[in-house]
This record gives structure tokens, sequence and C-alpha cells, in this order.
């Protein structure tokens, strides 16, 4: 059988073999339509060629997984590895078509597992889906089967997660830009698992409490001094990893909100004095998460009124990596006639279909947006001029998953005036500059610019950003939690009780 070690192939000696699969997924259960299968054919590699051909340099998980086992090694056995953008709910096909491919594609010979998921994914029949693939795995590979899960910032972690992974790593940041070291982390630890070097002991902590993204950026506020707490108990030589997690408000599922979990080596009972610590600072600074927003009337006002710019209207309501359909119009309407300049990035497949029958420098004029649903707004009358025509594929440039594909479909870019819009086929997360530098534009020339995000716009324009307004308006990832019908996140839950109930130990 073929291995991947250090960027080539090899057959298998004595060296280690650690196996590598993941399905990645934030699922919004607030969000229109199912997520079906063809979502996750655009990112979707098996075994070792696919693998290494697409993430080899890359500042990716999996990037930083191939560095790693180079670096240990290891021989590496990757199997499935999926993932889809931010959307609704799972279908149940699809769930199953995923969990039993991602089981199949584990060599139970190997040494070890690390699994790359998210944290947050929900199908119809499997709110804890993370969970789900543990169980799965546990009856193929038996408990004693070593198995290191990474997850992101925005999991919601489950006790099941906990009890059936020997240890999981957290990313540390939002904007996400350390998953590449995370993997690392996560894979040398799998490494000394395997080797008997450490025995992990975990402890989890939820702290009964929902936040929403714009909470949660790790550069600044209570998020901050939660990760800066969790990197002073990593010091301690006893603690393997501190995992920190936001949790995922628009998830609607039991362990949805913010959690902990500390690993030590062999000590339960560290593990849990040091959970219990934190989870009481963040329940001290629960009012602190909270967010102002204006309208979008008022932040297209505040915005031409600010001295420079760009100015970044975060419209996290149309948070695209949240799950959200990326053609709110609310904030778009009132950019329409814009007396300086301005840009906006709109998914519309139809609206595409139109530009491209006007060919460059035809005359456009489509209602645009607001196709998805009613939450979402009403399509816009665009009119303008046709400027640019483009396939929709790029690479990241930024510090984001740098060098990692991305596609936003046909795409084109419409002059309205003094407004400019980027129409896309497919839903395109403002993560990277990439999405904006591939169509032939520059930050810098805009006074305004629309970001359907609610922190992760960061990685792409903060350099470029003289001033940041939130939006308060309609959608699936309001921050506005109250807009929301919650059936299934335990109770209470702050903000939509007064009083959060946290809960300790697995």
């Amino acid at each position: 059988m073929e291995r991947f070690r250090g960027g080539s192939v090899q057959v298998t000696g004595t060296q280690l073999r650690i196996a590598v699969a993941g399905i990645v997924h934030e699922t919004n259960t607030f969000a229109p339509g199912l997520t079906e299968l063809d979502r996750f054919q655009s990112e979707w590699s098996e075994g070792v060629e696919a693998f290494s051909r697409r993430y080899v340099g890359t500042r990716t998980t999996m990037g930083g997984v191939l560095a790693a086992a180079e670096k240990e090694g290891v021989l590496l056995e990757p199997g499935l590895y999926t993932a889809a953008t931010p959307s609704g709910i799972v279908s149940a096909s699809t769930a199953d078509a995923l969990l039993q491919a991602l089981i199949a594609s584990v060599d139970k010979t190997a040494d070890g597992l690390l699994l790359i998921m998210h944290g947050a994914m929900v199908s119809a029949q499997y709110p804890d889906y993370e969970g789900e693939c543990l169980r799965g795995l546990r009856a193929k590979l038996g408990d004693g089967f070593p198995i290191v899960m990474t997850l992101d910032l925005h999991g919601n972690i489950s006790p099941d997660m906990v009890r059936k992974a020997d240890l999981i790593v957290g990313y540390d940041t939002y904007p996400h830009i350390d998953m590449y070291e995370r993997a690392v982390e996560a894979l040398e630890l799998l490494v000394r698992k395997v080797r008997g070097e450490i025995q992990p002991a975990a402890a989890y902590g939820h702290t009964g409490m929902l936040v929403v993204p714009q909470g949660m950026m790790t550069e600044q506020g209570s998020m901050k001094e939660l990760m800066e707490q969790a990197f002073v108990i990593e010091a301690d030589p006893r603690v393997l990893n501190v995992t920190v997690s936001g949790g995922f408000p628009y998830s609607d599922v039991p362990d949805a909100g913010m959690s902990f979990i500390v690993t030590t080596d062999g000590d339960s009972q560290l593990a849990g004095y040091y959970v219990e610590e934190l989870v009481k600072l963040a329940l001290k600074r629960k009012q602190s998460f909270d967010v102002a927003y204006v309208s979008p009337k008022k932040a297209v006002e505040e915005a031409q009124a600010w001295p420079d710019g760009p100015v970044i209207l975060a419209e996290g309501s149309d948070n695209v990596g949240g799950g959200a359909p990326a053609d709110a119009t609310f904030v778009l309407a009132e950019l329409v006639g814009a007396k300086q300049t301005a840009l906006a990035v709109i998914c519309d497949p139809a609206a595409v279909k139109a530009a491209y029958k006007a060919g460059v420098g035809g005359d456009f004029a489509e209602m645009t947006g607001g196709k998805t649903d009613s939450l979402h707004g009403d399509p816009v009358a665009l009119r303008g001029v046709v400027r640019l025509l483009f396939d929709g594929h790029y690479r990241h440039v930024g510090p984001y998953m740098t060098g990692q594909q991305a596609e936003m479909g046909k795409s084109a870019v419409i002059q309205c005036g003094l407004l400019t819009v980027i129409l896309t086929e497919k839903r395109v997360p403002p993560w990277d500059l990439g999405h904006v530098r591939s169509v032939g534009l520059w930050p810098a020339d805009f006074k305004i610019i629309l970001a359907k995000s609610a922190v992760a716009w960061q990685a792409a324009f903060a350099p470029f950003a003289k001033h940041v307004v939130n939006v308060d308006s309609q959608g699936c990832c309001s921050a506005n939690l109250n807009h929301f019908q919650y059936c299934n996140v335990k109770r209470p839950v702050y903000p939509l009780d007064t009083e959060p109930q946290p809960r300790l130990g697995l």
C-alpha cells in the first residue's frame, strides 16, 4: 500500500502509520434548505495522492498534518476528507453516506487516527454529527485505538465527543489563522499517545451561554482574556491542551454554546479544576459578549460620514461563513445610488446568467438578491454595465488557509454608478482577499465595503479598514438571538434566559 511521507509516496516500513480523515461542515439549523451531497464535492479527496496534491504547502489543517507527518517521520494514510461551505441542515441520506464513507476509509491496522472535524455539524437525524462519527469509528476501531480530533473554535462540543476522542485540539484564533499550527500540535500529541509517552485525561465544562460570533474575536475583549488564561494553564507542564470553544449559536442542538476542554497527562482532578476556573471566568464576563448594532440605513449614513475609508459594513446576519445565503438585500438597497464608492458581493445565479447574456460592456438590468427566502429581503433593481466576467476560481492569498482553492462559480462585476457589485453563482465567504483581487478590484479603492460576515472578513480587509459598522438586519445569522425559536438547546441559557446554567463533568 502507498503511504505519504515527506511529500512522496513510499512503501510502509517500521514507522508509525497514522490515518487521517474528516468531514467539515458548520450547520446553521435556521438557514433555508437542506445540504445535499453535491455541496461536499468541491472539496473532496480520498487517498494519499489526492490529499497531498491538494494540501501540500497550504496553511490549512490538512497542510499542517502533512508537514507534521514529515517532521515526525510517520507514514500518513489519508482516507476520506471532505468539506462544504456552511449552510442548512445536512440531509439524512447525505449524513449516512458521508458517515459510511468516512468509517470505511480508515484503516483499522493503522497506529492512530487524526480526525478533522468542525464541531457544529448537524444532520436531520444526528444533532451531534461529530459524536456520531466517533461512535461509528469506535465500533470499527475499538476503544483502545488512539484518536485525536481537531475542531473549529465555533464547535458545539458535546460530552460524547470528549468521551470518545482521546484528545481534542481546537483553534485558538478567530478569525481562524492558526488551523495549521493546531493540526501540527494535534498530530504531535497523537504520536506521543501512540508511543505511550502520555495518557490524556480530559475534563469538560459548558458555560450555558450562547455567544454570537462578533463576541468571539480572540484579539480583544473577554474572548482574549479567556484565551490568555488558557495559555497560562497550558504553561503548566502537566497540561497537554486547553481548548476554548466559543460555540455556534445558530445550531439549535442541546450542547450549543461556549464550552471548555482541559486535557492533562493523567490528572483528571487537575483538569477539572482548570475547567471550572475557565467556566467561572466566562460567566463573570457574560454581559461583555453582547454586541451593539445599527440599522442598514444608519450604517450606510455612518459610513458616508466617516472621514476616510474603507469603512466595513459587517452584515453578520447574512454571514456566509455561518450558513447564510449571501443574497440579503437590506444593505444593498441602501447602497443603490451611493454617493461614494462602494463594493458588495451578492450570490445570485440568475443575475450572473443575465450578465453573461449581456456580455462585457453590455447593459445590465436585473432584480438582484433576495431570492432564497423571505427572511433575507426582497430583490433589488440593479442597473449598470458589465465590467468583467470570470470563471470564479482563485487561491487564498491571505493568512486564512493560505493556498486553499476557492470557487465562486461563474461571476460578474457590475458597475452601477459608484456602486460596484460582484455577482457570484456560488456563496463565497469573504475570508480572503482573493475573492476581490481575482476580479481586478482592490479594497483601498472603495470608501464602503459590504462584508457578509461577522468577524472572519478581517482576514481579508482588516489591513485596509479605517472603521467598522456592525449592521443589525434580519437573517439566519442575526446577532439578536431573540429572533430565533430555539427548541433543542438546553435551558436555561444566556442570553435567552437571564441566568445561565453551567454544566461541569462528563
